[in-house]
Parts: C-alpha cells; structure tokens; sequence
C-alpha cells in the first residue's frame, strides 16, 4: 500500500496522518475481503462507515442469500490523496487497486477476473482511526 499525497489540497497531509490513512485503508480492504468471503457483515463494522458499509451490508447480504461467496485476492493498492479538507474531516483518495476477484458457488468457482480496479474513496477521522465512508468504482483513467 503506497499513499502519494504530492499536490495534495487545500492543506498538505502531515506524515502521521498519511501513514494512519494507509494503514487503516490497508485493514479495511482485509476487513473487506474477509466479509466477502466469509459472508459475515460484522467484519465491516470496525472499518467501514456511511454509504461505504450501507452498500457492502447489501452486497453481502444479497450474495449470502444467494448462496455465493466472493474471494477477493489483494495484489496491492495505489493510492492518491485528492483532497484533504481544511478541517481535517475529509479526505478523498484515488486507489489504483490491483484485485483479483473469484465468485464461488458453495465450493465451486464460477468466476474469476483479475484486473486493475480504480476506487474513488472518501475516508473520515474517528476517534482512533480513519474510516471508510465511500468507496466507488471509478471510471479506469480517473
């Protein structure tokens, strides 16, 4: 996990700060690939907040009562600082994620896709880590 907060605005990112925010991210997408895997939205409660775990609560609970899980194998992350509010309360990244994704139904692999993914993130400050508010797939050349 690479964070590049180069042009970063309207205030620059202090360096604790930037490596909080990909560490935490880090720990989200292990949250996250767990949850899919396993069916479990309680994995996303420490990690995720807002519209980010409103949607991945109905992801997995639609794909658990279809019976299907996904294993998500994280080949690393890109991640690009957009925008740091000025009151701190805000950043927005651009994940350059290499992911490969395997749908399964019950034991047997149905799917699979391995290919650069581009997520459009909003992370916010709690109050012993960053959170994941929005994640959104992006267009491939943000």
């Amino acid at each position: 996990m690479t964070l590049n907060a180069d042009n970063l605005g309207p205030r620059p990112i202090e360096q604790v700060t930037g490596a909080n925010i990909a560490r935490n991210y880090a720990i989200a997408w292990g949250a996250l690939a767990q949850a899919l895997e396993q069916n479990r939205v309680a994995l996303l409660n420490e990690q995720f907040i807002g519209f980010a775990k409103d949607r991945l609560t109905q992801r997995i609970t639609d794909q658990a009562r279809t019976g299907i899980h996904v294993r998500v194998v994280d080949q690393g992350h890109r991640l690009k600082a957009m925008f740091y509010s000025l009151d701190g309360a805000a950043m927005q990244l651009i994940d350059e994620a290499q992911i490969q994704t395997q749908i399964y139904d019950g034991s047997k692999l149905i799917y699979s896709n391995s290919s650069p993914q581009h997520y459009l993130v909003l992370m916010t400050p709690g109050s012993d880590r960053w959170y994941v508010r929005s994640l959104e797939i992006s267009p491939s050349n943000p």
